[in-house]
């Protein structure tokens, strides 16, 4: 939506009809089962549910379909498996290493896209990472590995001593650098993992409710000539509606080769 449209957007809002911009409750949505529990179940649950079964149920059709000459659907599923393995896995952690980790990058990779990309599926609208629980388990699991490919790689005082003294540093400096290594390697790698990727799916799903809203209330509640504006948010809303598909695979990509970026650099002594 663009800004010259929003004064006018919000004058009209007093007229007959009411715009009602999305905010942050549509991410707090009401339970449908178990409200006050710890195991109250809400729209985003089921939409993770959702994507989850999806996501299964696809890689096992492949894997029991499989053929020497892989049919279109099969072609499809290896073709994001080799993205994964020359892409990130080789390509960050070397052919050894690439191989040893390709499932877990795999894992990583289509779970944040399938839960991404339920942002622009109609009838569910909202991403499964757009909620701050699902990003935390994944930066959880990518952390662990990582400390345990660190602490087995070198030990427990290798992998510190990597981590926490840089080499070829004049040691009176250590007073400066080990306390700030501390927090990048035990603090900040984990925590942006979370940030980056909740902040990019709450903002693309606002951005698409606002238009899309902004489009419903220009056509039908608004008068005259004020109906033109919804032709403007409508484009806006479409190519926000495919910015996100993108935004919805790049993070996908930048999670797996953060977590592949941080597994070679626990492996090796020196970085």
């Amino acid at each position: 939506m663009s800004t010259p449209a929003i004064p006018l957007l919000l004058a009209a809002s007093e007229g007959e009809g009411e715009f009602h911009a999305p905010t942050v409750a549509d991410f707090f949505p009401p339970a449908i089962f178990f409200e006050g529990t710890p195991f109250e179940f809400n729209r985003i649950m089921l939409v993770r549910v959702i994507a989850a079964v999806v996501l299964l149920t696809i890689f096992c059709l492949a894997a029991r379909r499989a053929r020497l000459v892989p049919g279109r659907f099969q072609n499809a599923v290896e073709m994001i498996l080799d993205f994964v393995r020359n892409s990130i896995a080789v390509e960050v952690l070397g052919e050894v290493n690439g191989r040893k980790y390709f499932r877990l990058l795999a894992t990583i990779f289509c779970t944040v896209l399938f839960m991404n990309i339920t942002s622009v599926v109609p009838f569910l609208n909202i991403a499964g990472t757009s909620v701050i629980g699902l990003p935390i388990v994944l930066a959880a699991w990518t952390y662990v590995m990582y400390l345990g490919a660190g602490v087995k790689a070198q030990g427990v005082g290798g992998f510190l001593r990597s981590s926490l003294f840089p080499p070829g540093v004049p040691k009176v400096l250590y007073l400066l650098l080990t306390p700030i290594e501390f927090l990048q390697v035990f603090v900040l790698r984990p925590a942006t993992l979370v940030i980056r990727l909740l902040a990019n799916m709450v903002a693309g799903h606002l951005m698409l409710a606002i238009c899309f809203t902004a489009t419903s209330y220009f056509l039908f509640d608004s008068d005259g000539a004020m109906k033109l504006f919804g032709a403007g948010t409508f484009v806006a809303g479409a190519a926000f509606f495919f910015f996100e598909i993108f935004v919805a695979a790049l993070q996908a990509y930048v999670f797996a080769i953060l977590t592949a970026v941080y597994l070679n650099m626990s492996i090796e002594a020196e970085h």
